[in-house]
């Protein structure tokens, strides 16, 4: 008797998991985290509308979703002055960033990202037998001369970058990205990853060109409008880079739940306006915070803040383990020498309140375990 007959590529591939959820540590643990800090979630909550929406429609989750998210890429056709066939709603940026790997990358193909940049997107790649050419940051953000170089050299069919960047928060402005576009080599795609976009200052966001076929960028109901569990992301690009997401996609993939949420989250603008400003001071409290503690924190165009622990990744692990321990969910970057710090999601003030109580005796900890 055999089992599954799994191809060359899945058998030499690992089984793994990119990140580590707040649930799975706390199953380990077996107690639950005081404060959830470190997914980068919107913890202060989705729109009250589209809250009330979801529940309204709760009652027909008997029905599939709208296989063509009409009435959502109407919505956000009209909110971003484009027309729907340059816009493809999916489950999340995560599953959207999949279907386009599937579209263009084949085993050998190569793709250029950033070393410690979003790890579900090399993800995607290696399964899809991509591979994967990697620039540092410089000065902890991204590195756009250096992304188009190495895409030049190696022939890349796909550049990732994030504007403003995970996991340092940092940005760049429209100009700079706008010739980040002008500059892709022919038979490039740029992947323009704006997840944070709505936190970023006015000016981060070059215009939305959807007669360029050089560039696709993706955005997100999870982060600014509060619906990380209905996985609603968005990608914007030429038309014929659109449709070609109906060749691979999964039709009925998004809930309708989902759609019915993250159109009535749309709509209500004065409730993303508030999110935006509770986020801002949530990050003027988190960079006291470490300051309080002789730490530094980088500036933040999202809804998280990195804080500079001062000494290496280790050290900087131990702090995280620490404040784990103290049960306070926090995560860091992955790659040196961006590892040498701690990121903190904003939120509201009690949970806010249990990461500055619990900090001072982390740092402590780490300190006499390290020397």
């Amino acid at each position: 008797m055999t089992g599954p007959r799994y191809t060359d590529l899945v058998a030499a591939l690992p089984a793994s998991v990119p990140f580590v959820g707040p649930e799975t540590q706390e199953r380990a643990r077996g107690r639950p985290f005081r404060a959830r800090l470190g997914a980068n979630e919107n913890i202060f909550g989705p729109s009250p509308k589209a809250i009330a929406a979801m529940q309204a429609a709760a009652g027909e989750s008997w029905k599939y979703g709208d296989a063509e998210n009409h009435d959502l890429r109407q919505a956000l056709a009209a909110h971003h002055g484009i027309a729907p066939e340059t816009i493809m709603v999916g489950e999340g940026i995560d599953g959207l960033l999949g279907y386009l790997v599937r579209l263009v990358v084949e085993p050998g193909d190569s793709v250029v990202t950033s070393d410690g940049a979003y790890p579900t997107f090399n993800y995607h790649v290696a399964g899809f037998g991509g591979v994967l050419h990697k620039v540092p940051f410089r000065d902890d953000a991204e590195d756009p001369d250096a992304l188009i170089a190495k895409a030049a050299e190696t022939g890349a069919k796909l550049i990732y970058i994030s504007n403003p960047d995970n996991p340092m928060g940092t940005w760049h402005d429209a100009a700079r990205i706008q010739a980040m576009i002008e500059a892709v080599p022919e038979g490039s795609l740029l992947i323009l990853d704006e997840a944070y976009v709505e936190f970023a200052p006015e000016g981060t966001a070059p215009a939305i060109d959807t007669d360029d076929p050089r560039v696709i960028r993706m955005r997100t109901f999870s982060k600014a409008y509060g619906l990380a569990g209905a996985r609603v992301g968005y990608a914007i690009a030429a038309a014929p880079l659109i449709s070609a997401f109906n060749k691979v996609r999964n039709h009925f993939g998004m809930a309708r739940t989902s759609q019915i949420g993250a159109l009535a989250a749309l709509r209500d603008q004065d409730w993303l306006a508030e999110v935006i400003a509770r986020s801002a001071a949530a990050r003027g409290r988190i960079a006291r915070i470490a300051a309080e503690n002789g730490l530094a924190a980088l500036p933040s165009a999202t809804n998280f803040v990195t804080i500079d622990c001062g000494r290496d990744g280790d050290f900087a692990r131990a702090v995280l383990a620490e404040l784990v321990a103290r049960d306070i969910f926090v995560r860091m970057p992955f790659v040196a020498p961006q590892d040498r710090c701690i990121r903190i999601s904003t939120g509201p003030e009690d949970q806010i309140d249990a990461f500055a109580a619990e900090l001072p005796a982390a740092l402590e900890a780490a300190r006499k375990k390290l020397g």
